[in-house]
């Protein structure tokens, strides 16, 4: 295992981060993960070296599974070796005060969600979404609290516009409050245009990024094959399967582009192109790179982390950055 300081805080993390988002989840009427299975990944990723486990408070269903099989399986373990994150923002309950980032919300669930944890602290607490409801100014300040009474050691971000996470980092440096040093967007070989201006904040400002669906859903492993519409064909049991969504969310044309220059560099390395895309991210030299693995199996987990044993030379990196473009003399302004 590989570690690595968490951006500019003292926090030391394995280089990959393991996603708990399928803990306790169902998707049509279907467990993804049970709790023997939840902990059985988890013991896999401990073994490993992983250090840095990532959930939130709506993770699994009902709300708060996700949290309670991580506290569970923490139960008879050292929970200073682990780094803990969590989120907050969107509805736990149908209350009136039940969603968003208004301080009665986020003072209620932190204490769930330590509770559930069976920690006194988190590692890391992040906004899940901007809550264009409540003044940044009272979220910042609600969890710069948190960080006095020590229940929350570093603040968190999470997918919002560049100009917004700009705004919340101006406040703080303006009101003397605790600043978002952790940054979580999607963020992939194939995702580039919306994401570009949020990282060059995340790089400017030395926060550490976390993408999650950093193969995006899985198109960027190579099980998908393309459809005579450019489309994508879903093997049985995978995301694209699932979810309508997922063409449209995941899949176009540079995307395929980039595939195809990942699945080259692969056949190079005698990787597979989860790994070398894995390791692309890791390898972002303008911030530090955490990508988020939300593996199902032990067997996919145990790919996920041979990204670390792949070794990308400048010129492979290169050539995946410029399928992400049209024009292949452009590089993107924050990277290699």
């Amino acid at each position: 295992m590989e570690y690595v300081k968490l951006g500019s805080t003292g926090t030391t993390v394995s280089r990959l981060c393991f996603g708990t988002w399928r803990f306790g989840r169902r998707t049509n009427g279907v467990l993804e993960t049970d709790e023997s299975e939840a902990h059985e990944l988890l013991d896999a990723f401990a073994a490993a070296g992983g250090n840095f486990v990532d959930t939130a408070n709506v993770y699994g269903d009902p709300n708060g599974t996700s949290e309670e099989y991580i506290g569970n399986w923490l139960g008879d373990r050292d929970r200073e070796e682990y780094v803990l994150a969590s989120k907050v923002y969107f509805p736990y309950d149908d209350g009136p005060n039940g969603s968003g980032l208004g301080r009665k919300h986020v003072r209620d669930q932190i204490e769930g969600t330590l509770d559930r944890l069976g920690t006194d602290y988190l590692d890391v607490y992040y906004i899940h979404r901007w809550d264009d409801e409540t003044p940044i100014e009272e979220t910042l300040r609600t969890l710069d609290r948190l960080v006095d009474e020590g229940k929350i050691n570093h603040l968190g971000a999470s997918t919002m516009a560049a100009w917004k996470l700009t705004k919340a980092l101006w406040t703080s440096d303006v009101e003397g409050l605790e600043r978002f040093e952790v940054t979580q967007p999607l963020f992939h070989a194939g995702y580039r245009d919306d994401v570009a201006d949020y990282l060059d904040v995340a790089a400017d400002q030395d926060l550490a990024v976390c993408p999650y669906s950093p193969l995006a859903g899985g198109f960027l492993t190579g099980k998908y094959e393309r459809a005579e519409d450019g489309g994508v064909k879903a093997p049985e049991g995978s995301r694209g399967e699932f979810y309508d969504v997922f063409e449209d969310y995941y899949v176009s044309a540079r995307g395929w582009k980039v595939l195809d220059a990942v699945e080259a560099v692969a056949d190079e390395e005698d990787a597979t192109p989860a790994q070398v895309a894995l390791r692309w991210l890791v390898e972002q030299d303008a911030f530090t790179c955490v990508p988020i693995v939300g593996a199902r199996t032990v067997d996919q987990l145990t790919e996920n982390l041979g990204a670390l044993d792949v070794s990308l030379s400048r010129d492979q990196v290169e050539r995946i950055d410029a399928a992400r473009y049209e024009d292949p003399e452009t590089r993107r302004r924050w990277g290699n």
